[in-house]
This record gives C-alpha cells, sequence and structure tokens, in this order.
C-alpha cells in the first residue's frame, strides 16, 4: 500500500499564527457584519446574539427548500446506496473545509457558512447534467440561460424574497467550483443595483458565468473549497459505487489521491500562502494538482458512458419533455396540474414580502423555478404521473444487486 502523505505548515507559518494569536495581532481582512447591506435595511438588524451573518444562515438553513438537497444528485444520479454522497452532505463539507481555513486567517466564519450552506440551493435534480437539460430548453424558449449558481440567488432573493445580506448572495452567485484559479482576489461589489445588473447579465450571457469574482475573501475561500470538498469525496463515491475499483486507482497529482490527503494538503498549503494576505493563493504545484485531479476526475469518473448515458438517453428527453407539459398547463390554466398544486400553490404559501404575486411570473420562469426545485426522486415520480403510457423509465441500482 502507498504510504500517504500529510503536508503540514511551515514552521515559519505556524510560529507566525502562533505569536499573532497570543498578541492579538492577526490580520484582519475579514468582512463585517456592521457593515452588511440588505434590500430592506428596516429588518433583520445584527444584535449581540444574532449578528448580521449568523441571520443569513437561520434564514436559508430554514428556507423552504433547503430540506430538499437531501434528495438532489452530487455526482451519481441512479444509486440506491446511503454511502454515497448527497448534495446535502456537499454543503455541509464545503463548509466545514472552508470553515477551517478561514478560522486560521481571521476571517468571518458566520458569512462563511452563510455562503456554503447556501451556495447550491438552487441546485438541479441530476446534478449538472439536469442543470445543462433545464438550460437548453429553457433558452430555445426565452433566448435565456440557467444556471444553478444564479438560481440559488433567485430562491434566496427572488422566489422567496428572505432580506439576505449582499456579502452572501454575492458569495453564492460567485461560487462557481468548476473555474479553478492559482489565486482569488476579491472584487468590489458597492450595492444590490450593481449586483443586480450581473445576476441579469448571466441570464443573458452563459459566459459571463465564468468572469464573476466574490467580493469577499468569504467568499473566495468557499468558491476553492467548492472543488476542494468534492474531488476526492467523488473519487471516493466513485469506489462504492464500483465505478473504479478504490479510489486510490485513481492516479496522484501531487496533492494527494484519497479524498483525506486532498483536502489537508490543499488546505494546508492555502493557509501557508494566503495568511496575512488580502487574497487567496495556492501555489503553483498545487495550483496544477488541483487541476490535474480535477481533470482525471472528468476524464475517468464524470465523462465516463456509465455516468453520461443513461442522463444523455433518458434523463434529458424525459425533463424536456416534461417541461413543456408544465409549461402548456401553466399557460392553460389548468389548475390540477402539478405545476399549480405542488408549486405555485406552495410558492404563494411561503412568498411573504413580495411585491408582485408569485403567478404573475414569467411563464417559462415558474416552470423552471419547479423544475429546479425537484428532487431526483420527484422528478422520476412526476414524469411517470405525467405520461404514464411513456416507455422511458429510470433505474436505480438497487442496494441488493451485488447479492444476486
Amino acid at each position: 500500500m502507498k504510504a500517504r502523505k500529510y503536508e503540514k505548515l511551515s514552521p515559519e507559518i505556524t510560529e507566525r499564527i502562533r505569536e499573532d494569536m497570543e498578541k492579538g495581532t492577526r490580520p484582519d481582512f475579514a468582512a463585517k457584519g456592521s457593515m452588511a447591506v440588505r434590500r430592506n435595511p428596516d429588518f433583520d438588524r445584527e444584535s449581540i446574539w444574532r449578528p448580521a451573518y449568523v441571520r443569513d444562515v437561520d434564514k436559508i438553513m430554514h428556507s423552504p427548500y433547503y430540506n430538499r438537497y437531501t434528495d438532489k444528485t452530487q455526482v451519481f444520479s441512479f444509486y440506491k446506496n446511503d454511502d454515497i454522497t448527497r448534495r446535502a452532505l456537499h454543503v455541509q463539507l464545503v463548509s466545514r473545509i472552508a470553515r477551517s481555513i478561514g478560522s486560521v486567517l481571521n476571517l468571518n466564519l458566520d458569512l462563511i457558512e452563510a455562503i456554503a450552506l447556501g451556495h447550491d440551493i438552487g441546485h438541479t435534480p441530476f446534478g449538472h447534467a439536469g442543470e445543462r437539460f433545464i438550460s437548453e430548453v429553457y433558452h430555445a424558449e426565452t433566448g435565456r440561460y440557467f444556471n444553478h449558481n444564479v438560481h440559488s440567488v433567485r430562491v434566496l432573493d427572488g422566489i422567496f424574497p428572505l432580506n439576505i445580506t449582499l456579502d452572501t448572495l454575492d458569495g453564492i452567485i460567485t461560487h462557481n467550483g468548476e473555474f479553478e484559479m492559482s489565486e482569488y482576489y476579491p472584487s468590489v461589489m458597492p450595492d444590490f443595483a450593481t449586483f443586480d445588473k450581473m445576476v441579469e447579465s448571466c441570464y443573458v450571457d452563459e459566459k459571463n458565468i465564468e468572469k464573476i469574482v466574490p467580493s469577499t475573501l468569504e467568499g473566495c475561500v468557499v468558491r476553492v473549497c467548492d472543488m476542494i470538498a468534492y474531488l476526492g469525496k467523488d473519487r471516493q463515491d466513485a469506489a462504492r459505487a464500483k465505478l473504479t475499483p478504490s479510489d486510490t486507482h485513481l492516479p496522484d497529482a501531487s496533492i494527494g489521491t484519497i479524498n483525506a490527503e486532498i483536502i489537508n494538503n490543499l488546505e494546508v498549503n492555502i493557509i501557508e500562502h494566503s495568511y496575512g494576505k488580502p487574497y487567496i493563493m495556492l501555489d503553483k504545484e498545487h495550483y496544477l494538482g488541483l487541476k490535474e485531479v480535477k481533470r482525471v476526475n472528468y476524464e475517468q469518473i464524470y465523462r465516463t458512458e456509465k455516468i453520461t448515458h443513461v442522463l444523455d438517453t433518458t434523463v434529458k428527453p424525459m425533463m424536456q419533455k416534461m417541461y413543456m407539459k408544465l409549461l402548456g398547463d401553466l399557460k392553460a390554466g389548468n389548475m390540477s396540474s402539478p405545476v399549480f398544486k405542488h408549486h405555485v400553490d406552495f410558492v404563494q404559501g411561503n412568498h411573504y414580502a413580495a411585491k408582485t404575486p408569485y403567478i404573475e411570473t414569467e411563464p417559462n420562469q415558474i416552470v423552471v423555478d419547479y423544475m429546479a426545485s425537484m428532487t431526483d426522486d420527484y422528478c422520476a415520480e412526476l414524469y411517470d404521473f405525467l405520461f404514464p403510457d411513456s416507455n422511458m423509465h429510470i433505474k436505480y441500482h438497487g442496494y441488493f444487486e451485488d447479492l444476486i
């Protein structure tokens, strides 16, 4: 068995951090809750026991769609296996890893938690494939694009106007963990008017999602930790799904092979090169290692036929057929349709403080809101309900297949 490699902070940076802690001289680049901006400043003012970003965490965790993380795909959609990661665990892992780094860097841990727990709340069923399938039909109908991180903002700021702080919403929309960088410098997000323009730009040009950058160091930490949380965990899950012989079967890229190594070594490297600086940084070796592990994961896990075949040949036509059916029901005013019974009624029942009734939302947007909110099982069952005579069905790998 290959010896594991767990890196440690250098003696120099360790001593510097220890001395700063003892003397109370740690660098302070943290976001300040007292400066947090909300759409409605008359509500949700921070208090001694409920600071600004703690309120955001509470709002997100008690929001109507937070429960649905539990049955949304992270990577592996068709496995009845309680040991494979679902999106609920992923957001917790992002939060935990980011807070570990943020604690040493003296950042605002409440803001980190709020961004991490909210960053995927707008994600679709069936992971990034489901996101792509919805975007394709949505764009064909409206000329606009769907991105899960933009939709996460819509969930918390539009569908349910929860008065979340600008810092949290900015960290959520800019979290995209598909675009790695060696250095993360915060940008400037002065107000909601500027933020709203950024959000709208992502709907009209899908490339804009690649250009936006967090406005806080907390957002920068969450963005890189989104990748750290899934790179090794997806390898672990691939082995549990029997797509690879084991997580050690995948090659080492200088940052480790198994999940624990990858998390440890990237955390250590970020702290080593970011402490006391107004940006987040990986050195060249670890940045290239992260890129390589991600490349190998795509090649040997995410884009393998075992993952993509059912998604492209079954889930895609099912979701897009469902989209058009729900859109037709909505435009026809078919009040017995699930789009009314399970979605419009639900949202309107929770849509407090809304300026306009939810039903007045553009129909395609309502359908997108509904479909993005679905869990995997609900989406599959809804298709069977809407199209009982269809020959397309999702078959899951059962718990006891290996015993047959």
